[in-house]
């Protein structure tokens, strides 16, 4: 009866009560809090069990996914290459936002990890990310090879294309494995969270927790940034259309990619505000759902940028123009891998993290206002999403300019 009525709470509501149990735990036992410690380390082990694979098996299927048709290559590569611009984008006016905020105050965390900060030049850096041993590069969680070599791995499957077919399956089956196993893991969440923040509010006191709401208002301010200027500025100059007419057509779905915060949850509602904008159902069917695996501005651009500086200057680690580079880098091209699996912006942050030498400690930090965070994500990624249909459709011939702009009214589907 007690385990049916758990399964009953929402994932977030679990969340937000390990924070808060933890963070009254910390408040009685102070210092001997350290004890329930161990509980966030097998968290953040846990997760650290995932990265590589997760993001190997995921990649190689997102650039599988896109085929191999010669009627489909133009189409695809168009889209992909929208898909990384805003990703770019995001990450850069994450970075901008992040910077410009005093988010952590005059807070400063110790970290029991040690950062190296032996931090090679460009060039070195761009010749890391090509893995001379690509098993090693796994065994050893060097996330920008394993990234790189995916990438090769999937556009060669479709090159060589039925012969690669069994190859092409068991990573398929493989990216199915890691999603279950992720969502597994996840479910740890409430646990590691108590633990660490029962640690963090005995060891430094109550505090901790002031710079969130900071960091609430620059994810928030980042993402109205993006959506008006990025997606509104495409709509106007690349496809010649209304960024209010646009807006107002696409806020169905946005209300309920913000109150679900769910990709694959607002799909019936964002497919139908693509057909009220013109966008041929051919196409929308394919971008749609590619989008909502593949193009995730608010998950895998604005927030690991974001999240990235708040935790570094939560624990007082200066970051240097390298770290910026390497944050960009990372958040933009893995989430485009990882951007469907449930839970992973906490994922994604993990990369990051790992990327540049900073403590994953600070993901539990966060981790209980990431519903709050997860729904201007989701309303981000979801007008993205919409935005590619509209002007990669109109430049494809699959798109109704006179559609575009009728009247007539939207039927939501939000079921």
């Amino acid at each position: 009866m007690i385990f049916q009525t758990l399964k009953r709470i929402p994932f977030w509501q679990k969340v937000l009560a390990g924070f808060a149990l933890g963070t009254i735990a910390g408040i009685a036992l102070g210092e001997s809090a350290i004890m329930l410690k161990p509980l966030g380390d097998l968290f953040i082990s846990a997760i650290k069990m995932l990265v590589a694979p997760l993001v190997f098996c995921a990649i190689v299927v997102s650039i599988t996914s896109l085929g191999s048709q010669a009627n489909l290559k133009r189409l695809s590569f168009k889209t992909l290459g929208m898909f990384m611009f805003t990703g770019t984008m995001a990450s850069f006016i994450g970075l901008a936002i992040g910077s410009s905020f005093d988010m952590g105050g005059t807070l400063e965390l110790a970290t029991t990890e040690v950062r190296d900060r032996d931090i090679p030049g460009f060039a070195q850096v761009l010749l890391n990310m090509i893995p001379v041993n690509p098993f090693a590069s796994l065994a050893e969680g060097k996330v920008l090879q394993i990234i790189v070599f995916a990438a090769l791995v999937g556009i060669a499957i479709n090159a060589v294309g039925e012969k690669a077919a069994p190859l092409k399956n068991t990573i398929e089956a493989g990216a199915e494995v890691m999603f279950e196993l992720t969502r597994m893991v996840l479910k740890l969440t409430p646990i590691g969270v108590f633990g660490l923040m029962a640690w963090v509010v005995g060891e430094y006191g109550l505090s901790t927790l002031l710079p969130l709401g900071k960091f609430i208002v620059a994810i928030y301010v980042a993402a109205l940034i993006h959506i008006i200027f990025v997606y509104g500025g495409l709509v106007k100059f690349a496809a010649g259309l209304s960024p209010v007419q646009f807006f107002r057509k696409a806020m169905p779905a946005q209300l309920v990619a913000f109150s679900t915060a769910s990709s694959f949850g607002t799909l019936p509602a964002s497919s139908k505000c693509t057909e009220s904008m013109g966008v041929s159902k051919r196409y929308s069917a394919f971008v749609l759902p590619l989008g909502a695996t593949m193009n995730m501005d608010g998950c895998g651009g604005i927030y690991p940028a974001i999240a990235a500086i708040f935790i570094a200057q939560i624990y007082g680690i200066p970051l240097d123009m390298t770290d910026y580079m390497l944050i960009a880098v990372t958040a933009t091209v893995a989430s485009v891998g990882t951007a469907g699996v449930p839970g992973s912006a906490m994922v994604m942050l993990s990369v990051t993290l790992g990327v540049v030498g900073l403590p994953l400690e600070g993901i539990a930090f966060i981790a209980a206002i990431d519903r709050v965070i997860d729904m201007i994500r989701t309303a981000t990624n979801v007008t993205g999403d919409m935005m590619t249909a509209v002007v990669i459709g109109k430049s494809e011939g699959q798109f109704d300019e006179q559609q575009f702009y009728s009247d007539e009214k939207i039927v939501e589907q939000t079921t």
